[in-house]
């Protein structure tokens, strides 16, 4: 076979397999409007994300019914209102407003039904209009609102939805902090799911549409447990929209994890007309599989509610997670009536993502989730507001903790009042919405990092336990902030707690950066992909462990019990309002390439059924690789073999326990601390044992083939894993792989996939030293997301690879991605194609076929933005003096932040 004809067949096999493999696997199930669908509920879900006119810009006339906008573009949801490069920090994004206009017709079985809008959530400030009448309005961008739209809907012609949102700057609602002085970005539009919800007049209320304290929806508890019974309640608000009174059988459900009927409990009531009844089961579940994140097992709770003929009204449905937390101070942290193994570590997690914002659909919550758990993260910090509920939902499924925080960052408005309301109204909306998640660990619910009055801490600590009044909820902050003493747990570095005097738990909620200013924001830390080798070794070192006072892996896991873990600041790389570098210190890149710290945070599960011997080696054997070679592994032994016998290495991977000299900062005593555990995995070194000289001899010298590393992980003596690194040779060609975690595209026009360009030789190793500039090319039922105006397609390599989304349309089928260099010759590398597959939604949709000829799964820049963008171009002098200022007084702030300064 020659040479050109087994790349090709190469390329084929590549493609078959993933073909096959994307077919075989199966969609997660995802939470609707707060619930979970039951089925023949007498409840229907229509997914309304699909067919919304987008117009991005003021228009005051854009609410009426009888409005134009069929020259709008039509989009469908989540969506972030435009696209934007990669690097789009320092405020580059579009604030302001935007216009979304959805035409549906209901169908016949709406009729006498009562039918709700639910927003997962919509950035910044909106108004919601059906019909040209103004329906309702919300402030805040986080979390989810209902629009009441019964008896208000035509049956004979078309309806219009009419959403205004809002993503400018106010410091009237929570976060409140202008962009050019925040550490994220108000990434705006609906960003997140719109359903719309069908009931008879009889149904489970959303905790989130009715004011009541610990009320509204479906309210589970688990009061105790066993490894033989676990008792739980649950409490379910039922609302009565006729106008009669009810006679209703209201029954219960408890599915197990293998889907079997394990109990029913059945309890009439009468419900007045127009009133709303509270009901409570408390019931036994004998041998329960209990929920950690080693084996997070969930239950399925179905309400059901049914008339005395057996006509159901309403069913939905909840998960549970049978499980139970405690913080018990000197004691630590236990699970489930059990001192927790080790240390609780993870990261924080902002929202957005590369080019598309925050505009994540429910399968990339999930692939972000999925993303950490295999990374060796157990716990997940929100910075710094409410996740989406599909990645709760993840969370839950995966086995990941999750410390909820309400929207805030340093900012207090002092000056009016309702900003203060509006916070509690969050803290408020915050429990209801997730306080059945087993994954939830505790509650932030204080403005991250603000000067607030103490009497306001309070109250949000009362807040939180208002809404959970149960034994169960934490609530945390700062150990150094006004009111933290009504808090259950806090924050703190490891190296700052005393703990002879400090009695309650303690927790790192950001370690890792390590900034030299807080206006140059150097630091060995923020390393992005692109730079390769040598820097991305230099963070991984650095979270790992280094010889200074600094919270690292190390520190963290030889503190006493009482210190329960700490995040990462921060999992993913993300876009920043107040500062022109975006921040690098993630342990994955904006569109979710894993870097080198990656890898070592996943070295740190230990092996076990579950999780397999792991290695990998941090050495490219590049002309500019180091001397050093260092391995990540959970593995006993790593044994080194270079070019087939050169040399051979051996190194046991734990080390000796021994003290810990805990330097206390201002204080000039060293303290004696005795570590329970050091690092499980420390960083495997062998010094000085490469030279790219030898690689140059054996090259030349007829010995190609034998010019290698062999790094081998044992186990016992015995070998359990391995990797043979090479030197990348000659680029051949361009190799297309799929990066979804596992999980295929669902063709409902918002599903979007990673997939990965690189340039590799022969044997199909990366040439990470490629800059070549690549274009793709998608056929099939999906779509490129990006152009050449943000720098998505071309691309450049960087560090051997280019990321590229690909958006499924809203049918199910093939898609053929095809990468090619910019400029061919006749000796450039190959091009490379994939043909992956989108499988169909499961979603019921409800949109109108109007304009749907230019349904488009892009956005683009209309006339209204270029031109903000070209007033933004004007007056540079001007605007760089007022970003220098605003600049400082942030260093300034963040100094006074800081614990590591």
């Amino acid at each position: 076979m020659n040479y050109n004809l087994s790349k090709y067949f190469y390329c084929i096999v590549v493609i078959l397999f993933s073909f096959q493999t994307i077919c075989s696997q199966e969609t997660p199930e995802f939470s609707k409007a707060g619930f979970w669908e039951v089925e023949n509920s007498g409840r229907t879900v229509y997914n309304f994300n699909i067919g919304w006119r987008f117009y991005l810009g003021e228009n005051e006339e854009a609410f009426q019914q009888n409005f134009d906008d069929s020259s709008w573009d039509v989009v469908n949801c989540p969506n972030g209102l435009e696209y934007n490069s990669s690097e789009v920090s320092g405020s580059g994004n579009y604030q302001g407003v935007a216009w979304y206009r959805k035409h549906f017709k209901p169908t016949a079985n709406s009729k006498n039904k009562v039918v709700k809008l639910h927003f997962e959530a919509v950035m910044g400030k909106c108004k919601v209009w059906l019909n040209g009448e103004l329906l309702g309005d919300h402030y805040g961008g986080y979390l989810p609102f209902e629009i009441d739209l019964t008896n208000k809907l035509n049956f004979e012609k078309d309806n219009v939805v009419v959403v205004m949102a809002d993503n400018s700057d106010d410091p009237l609602y929570p976060p409140g902090k202008p962009q050019t002085r925040l550490d994220f970005s108000y990434f705006g539009g609906i960003y997140r799911d719109v359903w719309m919800v069908e009931t008879g007049n009889v149904y489970v209320t959303n905790p989130n549409a009715v004011n009541k304290i610990s009320g509204g929806g479906i309210f589970t508890h688990i009061e105790s447990i066993s490894e033989q019974e676990a008792i739980v309640s649950a409490s379910i608000d039922i609302q009565n929209d006729a106008l009669k009174s009810k006679r209703v059988l209201a029954s219960l459900v408890l599915i197990n994890t293998e889907g079997k009927e394990v109990l029913k409990s059945v309890k009439k009531i009468t419900m007045k007309a127009g009133k709303s009844t509270k009901i409570k089961h408390i019931f036994s579940v004998e041998n329960p599989k209990l929920w950690s994140p080693w084996s997070p097992n969930l239950y399925r709770l179905e309400v059901i509610l049914k008339d005395e003929k057996g006509t159901r009204f309403d069913a939905v449905a909840s998960r549970i997670g049978i499980r139970k937390i405690e913080f018990k101070g000197k004691d630590g942290f236990y699970l489930n009536n059990k001192p927790y193994p080790g240390k609780l570590i993870g990261v924080n997690r902002h929202q957005d993502h590369g080019y598309v914002g925050n505009a994540i659909p429910n399968n990339g919550q999930w692939r972000d989730a999925k993303i950490f758990k295999e990374g060796g993260s157990d716990v997940i910090r929100a910075a710094h507001y409410p996740a989406d509920p599909a990645f709760m939902d993840a969370c839950d499924e995966l086995g990941l903790f999750y410390i909820e925080a309400t929207p805030g960052w340093q900012f207090w408005n002092e000056e009016n009042p309702i900003f203060e309301k509006r916070v509690y109204e969050d803290i408020r909306n915050m429990v209801r919405r997730d306080r059945n998640y087993a994954s939830v660990i505790m509650w932030e619910p204080i403005l991250n990092e603000s000067r607030y009055p103490s009497y306001f801490a309070e109250k949000a600590h009362n807040v939180v336990h208002e809404e959970y009044p149960m034994q169960g909820a934490f609530t945390v902050c700062d150990k150094k902030a006004d009111g933290q003493e009504y808090f259950d747990i806090v924050y703190a570095h490891d190296y700052n707690i005393d703990f002879l005097t400090e009695k309650r738990c303690t927790f790192t909620r950001e370690f890792g950066d390590n900034v030299d200013d807080f206006n140059s924001q150097n630091s060995p830390s923020r390393v992005a992909r692109a730079w390769g080798e040598q820097p991305q070794i230099i963070q991984a070192q650095f979270y790992a462990d280094v010889d200074y006072v600094h919270t690292t892996l190390e520190s963290l896991h030889a503190m006493p019990p009482q210190h329960v873990g700490g995040t990462l600041w921060a999992g993913f790389d993300h876009q920043r309002g107040y500062h022109c570098d975006p921040f690098y210190g993630g342990l994955a890149d904006v569109f979710r390439q894993p870097k080198y710290s990656y890898q070592l945070f996943k070295s740190q599960r230990d092996i076990s059924e579950k999780n397999k011997p792991f290695i990998f080696v941090a050495h490219e054997m590049t002309p500019f690789s180091g001397a050093d070679v260092n391995v990540y592994t959970n593995c006993d032994e790593v044994r080194l073999t270079l070019h087939e016998g050169l040399a051979v290495y051996q190194k046991k991977t734990h080390k000796t326990e021994t003290e810990l000299k805990l330097i206390r900062r201002g204080q000039p005593k060293l303290r004696i601390i005795k570590p329970i555990k050091k690092i499980p995995h420390p960083i495997v070194t062998f010094e000085n044992v490469f030279d790219f000289m030898d690689t140059k001899y054996l090259h030349r010298g007829g010995g190609k083939s034998k010019s290698s590393m062999l790094v081998e992980g044992l186990v016992d003596g015995k070998v359990v894993v391995s990797e043979r690194k090479v030197a990348a040779k000659k680029p051949t060609r361009l190799q297309l792989s799929i990066e979804n975690s596992g999980l295929p595209l669902t063709a409902n026009g918002s599903d979007f996939v990673l997939v990965v360009a690189s340039m590799v030789d022969q044997d199909g190793v990366v040439k990470h030293l490629n800059e070549n500039t690549v274009k793709f090319e998608v056929e099939g039922e999906g779509a490129i997301i990006g152009d050449e105006s943000i720098s998505a397609n071309p691309k450049r390599l960087d560090w051997g690879t280019a990321p590229l989304l690909v958006r499924a349309t809203n049918k199910s089928g093939e898609i053929k991605i095809k990468v090619s260099l910019l400029n061919e010759g006749k000796s450039t590398p190959l091009a490379g194609e994939l043909i992956i597959k989108s499988n169909p939604s499961k979603n019921k949709f409800l949109y109108s076929d109007v304009g749907s000829e230019k349904t488009k799964t892009t956005s683009i820049k209309t006339n209204t933005q270029l031109s903000v963008e070209s007033l933004m171009k004007q007056n540079k002098e001007l605007q760089k003096k007022l970003i220098d200022l605003k600049l400082k007084q942030e260093e300034k702030e963040q100094i006074e932040f800081d614990e590591n300064h």
